[in-house]
């Protein structure tokens, strides 16, 4: 009977289940920094025993293919609603482009927003509503999930291979997260604006 109990002050118990929920969570609504705990938790386990380093990436990468999942179903699943939500302020010539674009790059554009920050809802919101089919955004959200997820643990194996200390190690796997994040921003926005026609 002892060896079925679980023990929730071992790290490990606690540690998979929280960082599946988190990034499973921050996936479907944008107020955790899934990311961050992406890479906290690969430097955790570089600097210590309580996790280990596959399994932190195949969870982060179960729980952010999940919530994608959810996030493109409820936009499918919405309807004309959504459609008008997303489509706000377009001309029907701009939906048409829309629906051109994913027909010809809908995978690299799924695989992008995914990667960019801010760009996956509203890339998995327009795949929804546009009718991308789901046999093309199931395999295609899994490989965007892992390359995300390893270009985020990268950061935590960086920062945990220069500082043994597990808590240091977290903050500045956070840190170079966060300046990733910034720097990858700055850099669509600048490509969107050269993008953009001028007036």
């Amino acid at each position: 009977m002892s060896t079925l109990a679980v023990d929730w002050t071992d790290p490990q118990t606690i540690g998979y289940p929280a960082l599946a929920f988190a990034v499973l969570l921050g996936s479907i609504v944008p107020v955790v920094p899934t990311g961050a705990l992406v890479g906290a938790a690969a430097a955790v386990a570089m600097t210590t025993h309580h996790l280990s380093l596959p399994l932190v990436l195949v969870v982060s990468v179960l729980g952010a293919w999940v919530g994608d999942v959810v996030t493109y179903a409820v936009a499918k699943i919405g309807g004309e609603r959504a459609v008008r939500l997303v489509s706000r302020g377009r001309t029907p010539e701009q939906l048409e482009s829309a629906r051109v674009r994913f027909t010809r790059w809908g995978w690299q554009l799924i695989v992008v927003g995914r990667l960019v920050p801010a760009g996956r809802i509203p890339t998995l919101v327009a795949a929804g509503t546009l009718g991308y089919p789901w046999r093309r955004l199931l395999p295609t959200a899994l490989a965007a999930c892992v390359a995300w997820a390893i270009a985020y643990a990268l950061l935590g194996v960086l920062s945990g291979g220069i500082f043994d200390n597990p808590l240091v190690a977290s903050l500045v796997a956070a840190a170079l997260v966060v300046v990733v994040s910034a720097l990858s921003a700055g850099v669509a926005a600048v490509v969107r604006r050269r993008r953009s026609p001028t007036p």
